[in-house]
């Protein structure tokens, strides 16, 4: 008597977008034993082994299809320009949620606090209210709720993340990205945005990786927004005083109290960006312990993310530039 034994290949993962956070949570994802496939329009970019990389346009049903078929899980990490969000992003929106369907597979959403718009400096959780007024929260807030629903009518099982700013190897744009530690290392002007006496959260991007790869793990996340693992907040000021002492130099603090260009942000950015600067007006205050507590996830301390964010910039800029 002959026994066959059949084994079952590993299922397929697909991480929608290779920016900062796609391209973490597919490092993370190859790390935790899973066959992943990275999507970009170009499809290109450094090998990272264990993972596919593929050219798609996910903004067209057939690009998205094309994108997630044989996948088990897909994650929308998908971000454009900041100018083109309110236009781009709900046909995104549409195409991902239209393949993952038909593919059926379970959909991981990376989003933001846009939703929640003006907290007055409440902290955030899970159930503060979406009183968003700016185009680009509105257009959140719109995004989510089709997401949810998409959710309860039963067409796919949904998982939303949401991160406070990013902060993190690889991480250019954002407000503690590009514009703070070249300069912090190089001993340039250090824009600083708004009130910088004021709680900030920042979501370290190796613990955006680690929320959205334990979300498309474990099904009992779904149907519903988590925030991603975040340290406590901290002051603008006391994080510049934590780079200052790691950097060994000075930190020439500017003060950016309204919206203009600076840094990696141009003019076209800092206009879209108008609406939102209440954000470095007021207090940005995360909560992150329900899935802390659900999933048993611990936060990198901020100190941990500025010393391995400022040993990935020290090597940037010692690279040759071409």
């Amino acid at each position: 008597m002959t026994t066959t034994t059949t084994t079952t290949a590993p299922a397929l993962h697909t991480v929608l977008g290779s920016g900062p956070a796609g391209t973490a949570l597919a490092a993370e994802l190859v790390r935790r034993g899973h066959p992943v496939r990275l999507v970009d329009r170009s499809g290109g970019g450094p090998a990272i082994e264990g993972v596919e990389r593929y050219a798609a346009d996910v903004a067209t049903l057939e690009g998205a299809r094309a994108a997630v078929a044989g996948a088990a899980v897909v994650y929308h990490c998908v971000n454009v320009g900041y100018h083109l969000q309110v236009e781009v992003m709900p046909k995104i929106q549409e195409a991902v949620l239209g393949a993952a369907e038909q593919e059926g597979a379970r959909l991981v959403v990376l989003d933001t606090l846009y939703p929640y718009g003006e907290t007055r400096g409440a902290v955030m959780t899970e159930d503060s209210p979406w009183n968003a007024t700016t185009r680009k929260g509105r257009m959140r807030a719109e995004l989510d709720a089709r997401y949810l629903a998409a959710h309860r009518e039963g067409r796919l099982p949904v998982a939303l993340g949401r991160s406070a700013d990013f902060v993190g190897p690889g991480v250019l744009n954002s407000t503690l990205g590009g514009a703070v530690f070249p300069a912090a290392l190089t001993g340039q002007p250090v824009p600083a945005l708004g009130d910088i006496d004021l709680p900030h959260s920042y979501t370290y991007i190796g613990d955006v990786a680690t929320g959205l790869a334990i979300l498309g793990e474990r099904p009992e996340g779904d149907g519903r927004v988590w925030h991603l693992p975040t340290a406590p907040a901290r002051t603008i000021r006391e994080v510049l005083a934590l780079v200052e002492e790691r950097t060994g130099r000075p930190i020439d603090v500017t003060v950016v109290a309204e919206p203009r260009p600076f840094g990696p942000f141009d003019e076209t950015f800092m206009a879209e960006y108008a609406e939102m600067f209440y954000q470095h007006t007021e207090a940005q205050i995360v909560d992150s312990s329900a899935v802390e507590k659900a999933f048993g996830l611990t936060p990198t301390p901020l100190e941990t993310a500025l010393d391995a964010t400022l040993a990935w910039y020290g090597e940037l800029l010692a690279a040759p530039q071409h």
